[in-house]
């Protein structure tokens, strides 16, 4: 994301309508919607808010008469996250949706009597410290979890495949970011296995991420990793580092390989977002307790590789690697 952009933005609710199909008598009469506030620390309406969304519109639930969304993001800093949570809880909203495990960890320190709805980006929600169990979390949250970190070493193991010559594998993170480091120990491991390199990037601020990876080169690195999470804004830095040096990327999810800003990915399938979040609030709206619904996991698992990013890159991707892939962007 270019200065320019980042300067223009600010930090501001965006409240987005949308409408709620509510199960129980007394939540039909109402006076007011349902307020669900959406917690990131991107820079807006990310994929797992938008996926929220549809998968409410999905159920069958009607726009403008019992819910508003609104959504407070941080830009990429992590440590702002406390206080925005702290505004949504100032605001009134009936139910808090974390984007990454960070959003809702802030969410969790800020209140324990509105219900918290997570989706998992960014580690093991158990081992993050985030719930006690998937079958039953405790106190005021659910939510679902990708095990993206987990997905580490196969994603590794497949970018090797995808690119030929795979040697050098850029990996950048934020070290005060649990999900940076968690992801790091399993590229290590996995680099150590597949005979690649892993060359580590530590950055600790935006400016910090801008430089690093404005200075990297093709020459230097065969391929980056993007992390799972947006701290810093990495994960623009890489995507404008790659398109300058022409260097292969592969992401945790679709979002940005589906816009055709990256070459592959693995990991969940964003179709499976929505539908699971929006059937945990359903549930929750209707007066079930979050400690009681267990944690979901997303079971559908996508390779997916952008043909047309290939192409650019003057990538001849082996028969036997597209025949692996679960789609091709065309």
């Amino acid at each position: 994301m270019h200065k320019s952009v980042l300067g223009s933005m600010v930090l501001v609710v965006l409240l987005v309508s949308g409408a709620l199909r509510i199960g129980d008598a007394r939540a039909a009469e109402r006076a007011r919607p349902i307020r669900i506030g959406a917690l990131t620390e991107s820079w807006g309406l990310t994929p797992p808010i938008l996926a929220l969304r549809d998968g409410l519109l999905a159920l069958g639930y009607r726009e403008n008469e019992q819910f508003v969304l609104g959504t407070r993001f941080t830009q990429g800093d992590q440590t702002a996250l406390p206080a925005a949570a702290r505004q949504l809880v100032q605001y009134g909203v009936d139910l808090i949706f974390a984007a990454e495990i960070p959003a809702a960890k802030a969410a969790q320190m800020m209140t324990t009597r509105i219900p918290i709805v997570f989706m998992g980006l960014g580690g093991n929600p158990v081992e993050m410290g985030l719930i006690e169990s998937f079958d039953r979390p405790g106190g005021n949250i659910t939510g679902v979890s990708l095990l993206d970190v987990e997905l580490g070493p196969k994603r590794l193991e497949l970018f090797r495949d995808l690119v030929p010559g795979l040697h050098r594998v850029l990996f950048p993170y934020d070290p005060n970011n649990a999900a940076g480091v968690a992801e790091a120990r399993r590229y290590r491991e996995a680099a150590h296995r597949l005979g690649l390199v892993l060359v580590e990037k530590t950055v600790q601020t935006q400016a910090e991420a801008l430089a690093t990876l404005t200075q990297v080169s093709k020459g230097e690195v065969d391929g980056i990793l993007v992390p799972v999470t947006p701290s810093l804004n990495i994960p623009g830095f890489i995507m404008e580092t790659a398109w300058a040096q022409g260097i292969p990327t592969m992401y945790p999810g679709t979002f940005w390989v589906d816009q055709g800003l990256g070459l592959a990915s693995y990991g969940a399938d964003d179709s499976e977002w929505g539908r699971k979040t929006a059937r945990l609030v359903d549930k929750i709206l209707k007066g079930t307790k979050p400690a009681e619904i267990p944690v979901e996991v997303i079971s559908r698992i996508g390779f997916v590789i952008n043909l047309k990013v290939a192409k650019i890159l003057g990538l001849t991707i082996a028969p036997e690697v597209l025949y692996r892939a679960d789609r091709l962007v065309r």
